[in-house]
């Protein structure tokens, strides 16, 4: 195998409200690739946006307890969903969809910042993810009445599992995709692997963030996420709102935790612990260590913790993702 650096070649842009970095190993398929990511993002939001009135997701919502048949894509990502509130003891939970809308997260998030409606913060817990009933022979899904799914938490971890995966069979070469900061890779990658700024708000590749502990490391394959209270953040009523909810209250979560990142086999199960890390807050590091997955966890303060696993140093190179 050699082990001659690979020319890359990287193309972003917006979409699913968030941004979309795509880098091939071979930049004669990039435009290709580009296209391909383009067409699979809008089949993905058509099927899982819980703002569009049109998606598969809100018709689901809004079946008032009566099975639906949805589509194979909706499908799976509901059975991703599903599977990380299993792993994670319901601390990443997919019926939080009401939640969010009651604290105003509820239209994509560059209207929200702009919204001035009152909020009104209450205790509830989410109903519980084993209400969801999904029938995978009969294609069919069933959410109790009052329920509302948002898929947040983990299908744009999956969106991303899947686009590299699919890219890379095509075109036969080296691929990472990162959505909004969470990154697959699939195929061959390049010399030293994916090299991968970690910190705690998405930025631009080529400008370090300006505040708070970064750093970089290589991916090989599978997948890396960033869960964090610092990125999507607004304020309503005096009261200082984020996007990651504790199902146990149906509130912005309070952690230990400014930013939680882990490396493992795929994007999807990375999100899945980095976010159940917030949730879950102290002790988290001890519990993604017994897990055996690398991850980087930044407190409140700013002090880092890492697993034994998260790679103590990465040699300097050009950076090809933030997250």
């Amino acid at each position: 195998m050699s082990t001659a650096p690979r020319t890359t070649a990287a193309a972003e842009w917006r979409a699913l409200g968030t941004s979309v970095r795509l880098v091939v190993t071979d930049p004669v398929v990039l435009d290709s690739c580009n296209l391909l990511l383009a067409r699979y993002l809008a089949e993905f939001d058509a099927a899982c946006s819980r703002f569009r009135p049109d998606s598969e997701l809100t018709a689901l919502n809004a079946a008032a307890g009566r099975p639906v048949r949805v589509s194979p894509l909706l499908a799976e990502a509901l059975a991703v969903a599903l599977r990380a509130a299993g792993a994670t003891d319901g601390a990443v939970d997919p019926t939080v969809g009401s939640a969010m809308e009651a604290i105003g997260y509820d239209r994509d998030f560059t209207l929200v910042r702009e919204d001035d409606r009152p909020v009104r913060l209450t205790v509830r817990h989410a109903p519980g993810w084993r209400q969801v009933k999904l029938d995978r022979a009969s294609g069919t899904v069933t959410v109790p009445a009052g329920v509302r799914l948002d898929l947040g938490a983990t299908a744009k971890a999956w969106a991303a599992d899947r686009a590299a995966a699919m890219l890379a069979e095509a075109a036969g070469c080296g691929v990472l995709v990162s959505l909004g900061g969470d990154t697959a890779v699939a195929g061959e990658p390049p010399a030293g692997g994916w090299r991968i700024r970690v910190q705690d708000v998405t930025g631009p590749v080529d400008e370090p963030p300006t505040q708070g502990p970064y750093t970089t490391v290589g991916l090989h394959s599978g997948g890396l996420a960033t869960s964090g209270t610092a990125a999507r953040t607004w304020r309503r009523d005096g009261h200082a709102l984020h996007h990651i909810v504790d199902p146990r209250t149906g509130l912005p979560v309070r952690s230990a935790w400014r930013t939680v990142t882990v490396a493992a086999a795929t994007c999807a199960d990375a999100n899945a612990a980095s976010t159940a890390a917030l949730v879950k807050g102290a002790g988290a590091e001890r519990r993604l260590t017994g897990q055996g997955l690398a991850a980087r966890l930044v407190g409140q303060e700013g002090l880092v913790v890492t697993t034994p696993s998260w790679p103590t140093s990465a040699a300097p190179a050009p950076m090809k993702a933030a997250a």
